[in-house]
């Protein structure tokens, strides 16, 4: 089965956050910094001449130099092939999605061709070395060894995510990595003028209050609202329930039948990741716990796309999420 990355409890994020020995890493937002000996350009600097070498410090304050234009770009998670092409950038390898073993389903014609150099944040070492990567994107990975073993391959190797930042950070960090940090910055203006009018034109439905929920073999857990698709809710000017109503971008432990109430809300989006999850969520749906909730009741349960609504995030991902919400909401709006 595919490595499925799970959300950090609250313990390792803090463990992992001190790990990167950093001070608002997230503020680094991949800065340039000046270096002997190498053209360089700062986040809202001018970019250096084309064959020329920047040095950015990248999510765990890591300065680390790169080309100025990079050509070939390797990315290891779908939140920086997200994020590449959302910027009109195609790599020259990715890697499957969550919980896949194929890239994510609404990237997928995007990215045809393009060599598949393994799992998430399991690179397989011969494939990217033949993707002669010039540039490689690896996401929030914190294993050591390799990330030693991909600087072999190119020192021009970035992690773009701390264990706390959201998408549209790492987003921009990503942006100015591949010198298109004004497009970023366009992108997401964008996105959260689309968001707002969205979310504004669900009529009744208009701040509704969404369960956001990924079904696990053990389990249904709500997401905080800081994780990725509540924060696209909330951009909508949609709610949480009440007993969703917490800071955080983690989800909360596997609940039992006797806490389902917990899941409930005006609306239910429910996502799996695993076919483990699917069976658990179909087994769950004839007990008489999920049948009472409101939201089932009142025929306002979704299924959604795990590989989407349960990632870290992107434009492109967050366009989908707003399609969905859309299409479920708007569809009862009047």
């Amino acid at each position: 089965m595919p490595f499925a990355r799970r959300p950090l409890s609250p313990v390792r994020r803090r463990r992992a956050a001190r790990a990167l020995a950093v001070t608002g890493a997230a503020a680094l937002l991949l800065a340039g910094c000046g270096s002997s000996g190498s053209s360089s350009s700062s986040a809202g600097g001018s970019p250096a001449a084309a064959g020329g070498k920047r040095t950015v410090k990248d999510a765990t304050g890591k300065a680390v130099e790169i080309p100025a234009e990079p050509q070939r770009i390797v990315t290891l998670t779908q939140e920086d092939l997200d994020a590449v092409l959302a910027l009109g950038v195609k790599p020259v390898g990715i890697t499957n999605g969550q919980g896949l073993a194929e890239p994510p389903a609404y990237l997928k014609d995007r990215v045809q061709g393009v060599p598949v150099v393994g799992n998430l944040l399991q690179p397989v070492l011969d494939k990217v070395v033949a993707a002669k990567p010039d540039l490689i994107l690896a996401g929030d990975m914190q294993d050591e060894q390799m990330l030693k073993q991909l600087r072999e391959i190119t020192p021009a190797t970035l992690v773009t995510m701390a264990p706390t930042d959201d998408w549209k950070l790492a987003f921009r960090g990503i942006g100015n990595a591949v010198n298109k940090l004004d497009q970023a910055n366009k992108v997401i203006t964008d996105y959260e003028a689309k968001a707002a009018k969205a979310g504004g034109d669900l009529g009744k439905n208009k701040g509704a209050a969404v369960s956001i929920v990924r079904w696990n073999p053990t389990g249904p857990s709500w997401m905080e609202k800081k994780q990725f698709a509540s924060g696209v809710a909330l951009d909508m000017g949609l709610t949480r329930p009440a007993a969703q109503d917490k800071d955080g971008n983690a989800h909360s432990p596997a609940l039992s039948l006797e806490k389902l109430n917990e899941i409930d809300g005006d609306w239910l989006f429910l996502s799996t990741l695993t076919d483990d999850g699917k069976a658990a969520l179909k087994d769950v749906q004839s007990k008489p716990a999920y049948r009472e909730l409101n939201a089932v009741k009142n025929n306002r349960a979704v299924t959604v796309d795990g590989s989407v609504w349960s990632t870290r995030g992107g434009p492109l991902a967050a366009d989908a999420v707003i399609g969905d919400f859309t299409k479920a909401l708007g569809a009862s709006a009047s």
